[in-house]
């Protein structure tokens, strides 16, 4: 039997122990897992109590069922769940009992997922955002990954994807009554006015920023600057917890340290990297080149220093040069003063520069404050963006391409415009997983959790 028609079972809540543990099994030997198990399949969609036995009659647990004949499930096949104690006992005696019942196998994962695409359940943009929702860490990264799972992208694109094909139906009429004198010029008049339209309707989307998929990964901000300035204490203030051994003596962090932050809902990624040097310490020299490489590559630069003490401007070189606008004045390196306990300097400065303890805490909340108003900038077109994935805006970007070169033709060629508005739609039906996807599903697929 092929893989794609054996039943699936996998356990789709969280690992054992736990309170409760949620067993999933979906495909055409559902009902006899239930029937197996159970005893009698329940009443569909209703919650039922049953004692498991396995098949030599064992009892395994006092528990709730629940049967989803397809294709009204979350699959499109016949679903039956198993709602246990979270013992591993408990669970290990269900998992063995159920692999038992035949053509029945372990779930690999994003398995139902991807069957409740390949059955009609949802599209990609929709499986995406229901990927993008299960590692959402942010209350805007679950915003924004709710709005793709409920079809915010997928819909637009359907509805695109129709209009090109009347376009197209248009266009491609005038082709077959080009004998028919000024039939095709009655034809072509309202398919360029739907093109326009549509390439209008795409161009705008496309034209918003791309930041809506980088809260998908958040905001990174790097803390650079000399040794023993204070860079991993106040990393460890920010994160409030000690993530850097804090140290006395210069070049004490020789790697690149990495916390996740949540700041008022957006993911926020900070960065303590190497104090940059000149240095003969070979492990002190990697580290001081990827805290470069790191620091580059950051949306936001903290360039700690002593105080009162002179920025060494030939020591931010590097890290302004490397992005276009980047500079103190454009706000994407900020200059922290630390140790302002010692008298030398006081609270917010002026523009992209600050005043802190960092042993303290004295200034940290108005920097913590700052990088809320940056991120908050920094994201500020994401709130309704249609766009959360470089393979979307990509695939977007194709047809509208499509759609330009079909205007720019179809004066010229009315098959060569036709053309290009099959590709067009060809494009919108790859966002959707409904054309061609096979080489990107498993790329996809296989991030999900096994029961997912």
């Amino acid at each position: 039997m092929h893989p794609r028609d054996q039943t699936i079972f996998a356990l789709s809540s969280g690992p054992a122990p736990s309170a409760i543990a949620v067993v999933r099994v979906s495909g055409s030997q559902a009902g006899l897992a239930l029937t197996t198990l159970a005893g009698r399949q329940p009443a569909p969609r209703q919650a039922s109590r049953r004692l498991l036995r396995d098949g030599a009659g064992q009892a395994i647990d006092d528990a709730v069922v629940l049967w989803f004949p397809g294709p009204a499930s979350a699959t499109g096949e016949d679903v039956a769940e198993f709602h246990v104690h979270g013992g591993r006992a408990v669970l290990a005696a269900l998992v063995s009992a159920i692999s038992l019942i035949p053509n029945m196998r372990a779930a690999e994962p994003g398995e139902f997922t991807r069957r409740a695409f390949e059955n009609g359940k949802l599209d990609l943009t929709e499986a995406e955002g229901l990927d993008d929702l299960i590692h959402a860490d942010t209350d805007r990264q679950r915003r924004q990954a709710l709005r793709q799972l409920q079809g915010l992208l997928g819909d637009r694109a359907r509805d695109w994807r129709e209009r090109i094909i009347e376009a197209s139906a248009l266009i491609e009429a005038g082709i077959d009554f080009s004998d028919e004198g000024d039939v095709p010029a009655e034809l072509r008049a309202p398919a360029v006015k739907a093109i326009k339209a549509l390439h209008d309707e795409i161009t705008e989307v496309l034209a918003a920023q791309g930041h809506s998929e980088r809260l998908r990964d958040g905001l990174v901000v790097a803390i650079a600057g000399e040794p023993n300035v204070g860079k991993s204490t106040l990393i460890n203030q920010l994160a409030r917890r000690e993530v850097a051994i804090v140290s006395p003596y210069a070049g004490t962090t020789r790697d690149v340290i990495e916390v996740q932050l949540d700041l008022d809902g957006y993911p926020v990624t900070v960065i303590d990297t190497a104090g940059i040097r000149e240095t003969d310490d070979p492990v002190e020299q990697e580290g001081v080149r990827r805290a470069r490489a790191r620091a580059e590559d950051a949306d936001l630069v903290l360039w700690l220093v002593e105080g009162g003490r002179v920025v060494d401007p030939g020591a931010m070189q590097s890290l302004v040069k490397s992005g276009p606008g980047r500079d103190q004045s454009s706000g994407s390196v900020w200059i922290v003063r630390n140790k302002i306990d010692l008298g030398e300097a006081r609270g917010v400065g002026p523009r992209g520069e600050f005043g802190i303890s960092a042993s303290r805490g004295d200034g940290v909340p108005d920097l913590i404050d700052a990088l809320v108003k940056f991120a908050a900038e920094f994201f500020r077109t994401t709130e309704g963006a249609l766009v959360t994935r470089a393979r979307q805006r990509d695939l977007l970007r194709r047809a509208s391409d499509s759609l330009r070169r079909s205007l720019e033709l179809v004066e010229d060629g009315e098959e060569l415009a036709a053309e290009e508005l099959r590709a067009a739609a060809y494009a919108l039906g790859r966002l959707l997983g409904r054309v061609d996807v096979e080489d990107v599903l498993g790329a996809i697929f296989q991030k999900f959790c096994i029961g997912k």
